[in-house]
């Protein structure tokens, strides 16, 4: 008997349809408790880490804490989950780091290749429309993230965009994520102000996230800094990070 290639698509459907049940973590043998994805991120996927940053009428000021958690285990002390993308573009992560460390490679690769063939640098909402898109494209095998770009140019002033792991992009005045985020978010739904400079804006930063610290398992060890302005991309030092005087 003679089979045309439409007698396979319905079968072709219902494979595909048992690969999305399965990358959607939606069968039970995966998954017993639940079938929702959202619940299985919750758990699975923000275990630790706690990143903010803020904008400012002169930059942006970017903050995060040093451990790298498995689960109960410190994997590592000293991991720096700021990341330059370009000289007036910056990134934090949250996350696996496999997957972080990847976008930010992809990140550096295009912002390179935007600006030897445009004689400019790329547009921050370029940059994460191109990380958005990516994450999208992903989104039936995911990167297990959830990322702040960060950045300032003289023409669209200081912006930040929150990604999660699907590809939503949201732009807010100051962003926390990591399982310590609603802590920071007191302390930064408290502290912000619309009118604030990048010196202002770093010391609250890192005194949210020295707050999330004091509350947070998974975020601890230590604190990193950066401020983003007209003057670029730079981390701030050990003596000034100290001079803010925050407990954790």
């Amino acid at each position: 008997m003679y089979y045309s290639k439409y007698n396979y698509i319905p079968i072709i459907l219902a494979i595909y349809q048992e690969y999305l049940n399965l990358v959607l973590f939606e069968d039970k043998q995966m998954l017993p408790h639940t079938n929702k994805q959202d619940e299985f991120v919750l758990e699975n996927i923000k275990k630790g880490t706690t990143t903010c940053a803020l904008t400012c009428k002169d930059g942006v000021a970017l903050a995060a804490d040093t451990r790298a958690s498995a689960g109960f285990f410190i994997a590592d002390r000293h991991v720096m989950k700021i990341q330059k993308i370009d000289h007036h573009l910056g990134m934090t992560i949250a996350g696996g780091v496999a997957d972080a460390q990847n976008l930010v490679d992809l990140l550096r690769y295009n912002a390179n290749i935007y600006r030897l063939s445009n004689k400019q640098p790329i547009p921050i909402k370029s940059a994460a429309r191109l990380c958005s898109n990516v994450l999208f494209n992903q989104r039936y095998y995911p990167y297990y993230v959830q990322l702040i770009l960060a950045g300032y140019d003289s023409k669209e002033g200081a912006q930040i965009y929150n990604i999660d792991l699907f590809g939503s992009m949201t732009s807010e005045k100051f962003i926390s994520t990591g399982s310590g985020s609603p802590v920071a978010y007191g302390y930064l739904e408290q502290e912000y102000k619309d009118d604030m400079s990048v010196n202002e804006a770093y010391k609250i930063a890192i005194q949210a996230i020295a707050a999330a610290i004091r509350r947070n398992a998974g975020t601890g060890d230590n604190i990193n800094a950066v401020i983003i302005d007209k003057d670029g991309y730079r981390e701030l030092s050990k003596e000034m990070k100290e001079a803010v005087g925050a407990i954790y």
